[in-house]
């Protein structure tokens, strides 16, 4: 017995995406806070304490769980999105920086995807969605974006949302070492570690960070080409207001061309 709503879907656009999730009456759809773009007229929202995947928790056990998103940096609330009208109505959400929408089957990689704490966008009720902690510490000292990760666990569809391209890598007990920005997820069976990048000097001079993420065993492994992280550090590196050159590529006049611009 399938215990997810069952929602269908399409993603539209190339770099700057957003999902539309199609309710039957009734159904719900569960979102980060401000991840809406638009919605049908029908459809109602509500911010709950929890995912509602278990309707029977106590206050307490809400409130805990709740606890453990706000330690990943999410909001202590999310949004349920309810079909309300007689019939089927759109509900649209949008990625926050350019990169790619990934669809989640969960009934189809074990019911269960661990994702890096903001990739997640929006999925079925009856998701659950969990805070997962390595046991090992130095991952949690070490590892960057890489140490509190969230687990997404149920039946039904979730969506994720990646930088830049989404590359795939299946494991077949090999081992994949790569930036811990550049994690997405994985499935099931996958384990996930910390290792230095190299000695001292390649650690210091390499640029490549100071630690790498090793993942290993018999599953899948996403990976997006360009972590928000990078990104935001590139765009305030050369923002003038942080001392950066305001210099535009390809410029022969650089600053000085700024003299006779508008």
């Amino acid at each position: 017995m399938r215990n997810s709503h069952e929602i269908d879907y399409e993603i539209f656009g190339d770099d700057l995406q957003i999902v539309e999730v199609e309710l039957d009456p009734g159904e719900t759809v569960i979102a980060e806070a401000g991840a809406m773009n638009y919605m049908e007229d029908g459809i109602t929202f509500e911010a709950r304490l929890g995912d509602g995947s278990q309707p029977q928790q106590g206050f307490f056990s809400k409130a805990f769980s709740a606890a453990g998103r706000m330690a990943t940096g999410e909001s202590l609330f999310m949004t349920h999105f309810t079909n309300e009208a007689r019939d089927k109505r759109k509900v649209a959400f949008a990625a926050p920086y350019p990169g790619r929408i990934v669809p989640l089957e969960l009934s189809q990689v074990g019911g269960q995807f661990t994702c890096q704490k903001d990739a997640f966008l929006c999925a079925a009720l009856g998701t659950q969605l969990s805070v997962a902690f390595n046991k090992k510490l130095g991952t949690g000292f070490f590892g960057g974006e890489g140490f509190i990760l969230q687990k997404l666990e149920g039946d039904g569809r979730s969506f994720i949302h990646a930088g830049g391209m989404i590359i795939k890598k299946k494991l077949a007990g090999e081992t994949l070492v790569v930036d811990t920005g550049c994690l997405v997820g994985f499935t099931e069976g996958i384990q996930y570690d910390i290792q230095r990048s190299g000695g001292l000097k390649s650690m210091v001079f390499g640029g490549e960070g100071m630690f790498l993420a090793r993942m290993s065993g018999h599953g899948t492994v996403l990976l997006q080409s360009l972590p928000f992280s990078r990104l935001a550090d590139r765009i305030i590196r050369h923002a003038p207001s942080m001392g950066g050159s305001s210099t535009g590529e390809g410029s022969v006049l650089g600053r000085f061309g700024n003299l006779f611009g508008d």
